[in-house]
């Protein structure tokens, strides 16, 4: 049986009105195999000119098949039976991944995944113009 959460209750104020230093310290420490990554932001037009609609940057941001990666967990790619060649990426690296691989959430506005070492599929350089199909 479901409990009743006062919503009321809970106390944002340290949170909203924190400064840019309290807000980075919100983002995650992946742990064990993990790697945390952003999204890049979506272009808001086409190559044409014409403006994308709501809907459809959501569902490129949601289906985007391409990760930012921002940190890794201590144990990530440490395997060496399921990675024998090394790391597969580092931070910083542009990855491809499954669309909606990985745990979602947002802080202030952006999205982030949290995803296992294994669910990188490969490295890019540029990822402009990469799109889902």
């Amino acid at each position: 049986m479901m409990t009743e959460f006062d919503v009321q209750a809970v106390d944002l104020s340290g949170i909203l009105n924190a400064t840019a230093e309290e807000k980075a310290k919100q983002v995650p420490e992946p742990v064990t195999y993990h790697l945390l990554c952003v999204l890049p932001d979506v272009d808001e037009e086409y190559e044409s000119g014409l403006v994308k609609a709501g809907q459809t940057m959501h569902y490129e941001e949601l289906l985007s098949p391409v990760l930012f990666v921002v940190k890794m967990g201590p144990d990530a790619f440490k395997d060496e039976k399921r990675f024998p060649s090394g790391a597969s990426c580092k931070v910083g690296d542009f990855v491809l991944v499954r669309p909606n691989t990985g745990t979602r959430i947002k802080i202030h506005g952006k999205e982030f995944r949290i995803i296992n070492d294994d669910s990188v599929e490969a490295v890019v350089q540029d990822p402009r113009g990469i799109t889902r199909i």
